[in-house]
């Protein structure tokens, strides 16, 4: 099988307009989340969320295509662009070679809420012509196509907040069975409107605390739900053989990816069974002992089963290890970016293993005796991180693990 490489990364969230500054904010301990401002949630129980202030991909999106654009495919565009460019790569023709694998867990919200209003309000004949190809979760994949001229594999990936990790994994796994060259992967989301902020509302699975920057708190004894969140995290996987040719640098290797689901329930965590059996499936594709693994970039959402479930699983997987592995959530910056967040949390592996540092988990004041990992709490740590594993579990019981390590040339 074909070795794969991380060559580029690109990120658009709540701390950061890029990976730079996102990875920069997170080593800070800079929390993204404030008052909610993209609708008038005034009359919400919760008025909380993370938003990406100040993003305009205005000059980045040809404007023809920018005015019908859903804002989560804006958001994944921006970002995959960043990752091509950070890579090294150039759009010089079509590529045939180079392909996409992204995803959203719910696609063009926006234009479908937009559209209906113009319906209901205009009439039939005024909905837009061009509705339902920027509705859809496949969105963002064509977008990011045509926008860098890729005619390689292209799929969009949909498992709700396992999303953005499945879409890493699926893409390793195009370039390691001989497939592509390279993939532009990853997720997009931009789910603020008010009829979904109102659903998770209804289910009561939001955080809540008088000060925003303090409401995602995963891991603490007091936390009480998640932040629903924004973004886009994207990266440039090779085949290594590739990038080694052209002289492409290389921030960390791809190595193991599982899947699973919880067959339990469409929103309640099965206790931590799906979460086992996909870090073990990721570490068997490795080919790895659990031993290998110096850092775990946790789910994590701040919701009291999630956290809980999750800590389970690492202990069942990790058994002694366990009590050595520096495990941290940087949903308690960003918030939960719902599809988007795997991605982002694959960059932030990579740049781990780049830099040698640990971004942390902020908001952490409480032990709870039943989350008792190192959580890296408040403060980035420097640490020797050759092994990184990023969790995503999703509603429907969607589960998906990506390992990353240090590059050696070999093996």
């Amino acid at each position: 099988m074909k070795r794969v490489v991380v060559t580029g990364v690109g990120a658009v969230t709540p701390v950061g307009l890029d990976a730079p500054s996102t990875w920069a904010a997170m080593l800070e301990g800079q929390s993204g989340v404030g008052k909610l401002t993209l609708f008038d949630a005034s009359e919400y129980p919760v008025q909380i969320a993370g938003e990406v202030k100040g993003f305009d991909a205005t000059g980045r999106i040809e404007p023809k295509e920018l005015r019908r654009m859903d804002r989560y495919a804006q958001l994944g565009v921006v970002a995959a662009q960043e990752a091509f460019n950070d890579a090294g790569l150039t759009k010089n023709g079509l590529l045939d070679e180079v392909g996409v694998v992204f995803g959203s867990a719910a696609g063009g919200l926006g234009v479908l809420l937009e559209q209906q209003r113009i319906l209901q309000e205009r009439g039939l004949r005024r909905v837009s012509p061009t509705f339902i190809q920027n509705m859809l979760t496949d969105t963002a994949s064509g977008h990011i196509a045509i926008a860098l001229g890729l005619r390689g594999p292209n799929m969009a990936v949909v498992s709700a907040c396992a999303t953005g990790s499945g879409a890493v994994g699926e893409a390793f796994e195009t370039i390691r069975r001989g497939d592509a060259d390279a993939v532009v992967t990853g997720g997009a989301e931009a789910c603020l409107v008010p009829v979904v902020y109102a659903g998770f509302c209804a289910m009561r699975a939001l955080a809540q605390h008088q000060d925003p920057t303090q409401a995602s708190r995963p891991f603490d004894r007091d936390r009480n739900g998640f932040v629903i969140s924004e973004g886009a995290g994207a990266l440039l996987l090779e085949e290594l053989e590739h990038a080694r040719r052209r002289n492409a640098r290389i921030y960390a290797e791809v190595i193991g990816y599982g899947s699973s689901n919880d067959a339990f329930d469409m929103a309640a965590p099965a206790e931590g069974d799906g979460a086992f059996l996909t870090m073990r499936r990721a570490l068997r594709k490795a080919g790895i002992e659990p031993e290998r693994i110096d850092y775990i970039n946790a789910h994590g959402t701040g919701t009291p089963l999630n956290d809980k479930f999750e800590t389970d699983a690492i202990h069942r997987v990790f058994g002694k290890h366990a009590e050595r592995l520096a495990v941290s959530s940087t949903k308690s910056m960003t918030g939960h970016m719902m599809g988007a967040s795997g991605a982002v949390e694959a960059v932030v592996c990579a740049l781990t293993i780049r830099d040698q540092v640990i971004a942390p988990t902020i908001n952490l004041h409480t032990k709870d005796p039943e989350c008792d990992l190192d959580y890296v709490p408040g403060e980035a740590r420097h640490a020797n991180v050759g092994v990184a594993l990023s969790n995503s579990f999703g509603l429907g019981g969607h589960n998906a693990s990506v390992i990353l390590s240090r590059y050696q040339a070999t093996v």
